[in-house]
């Protein structure tokens, strides 16, 4: 009797110097994250891959990459888009941090007032918003997630393959430890 063979997922775009990286450049694991911002999931995963980057600083890069889920997350595109807005700005990480920090408040008014609160101006990003001029990049991370074979969120990839396991914080160490190894 044979065993079923058992396929995990590949990372079908490789990391660019377009995408968000936190981290060193040349660490030895990278972690892709397919996120959304207004997913709870995410919002609990949030804190432990911070927690990683701070205890395995030299080890590790975390890549983010947008895949809102709008069927579920009615604000996560707007949200996405005016990450996108803020990285224009060199602010990204400022706002992804307030986004999962105040996944609660991503509704039009709260998030101008949180792109104020990182240094953004807000009708500025409204109005880029509004005619989605940063749509084509959220889309482009959200059509590399489905030839990943993301289906959900959030979705890590170490390295190239799909991490199906846990995301808490001795998981997640245990899996950068061996990825390092």
């Amino acid at each position: 009797m044979s065993t079923p063979l058992q396929v995990t997922a590949r990372l079908r775009v490789p990391v660019t110097d377009t995408d968000h990286v936190r981290g060193p450049l040349d660490a030895p694991v990278t972690l892709v994250q397919y996120g959304d911002f207004q997913c709870p999931y995410c919002g609990a995963a949030y804190p432990n891959l911070a927690e990683v980057l701070r205890q395995r600083r030299d080890t590790v890069r975390l890549v983010y990459r947008h895949f809102p889920i709008t069927n579920l997350h009615p604000y996560a595109e707007r949200a996405a888009e005016v990450a996108e807005a803020a990285a224009h700005r060199d602010r990204f990480w400022e706002m992804h941090d307030w986004l999962y920090e105040h996944q609660d408040q991503l509704d039009p008014v709260h998030l101008s007032l949180g792109m104020a609160q990182v240094g953004l101006p807000p009708d500025e990003v409204d109005a880029e918003v509004d005619r989605h001029v940063h749509a084509d990049r959220v889309r482009h991370d959200f059509t590399g997630g489905i030839r990943s074979g993301v289906n959900g969120t959030p979705t890590l990839f170490v390295g190239d393959d799909r991490h199906d396991g846990p995301l808490d914080l001795p998981t997640l160490l245990a899996t950068v430890d061996a990825a390092t190894a």
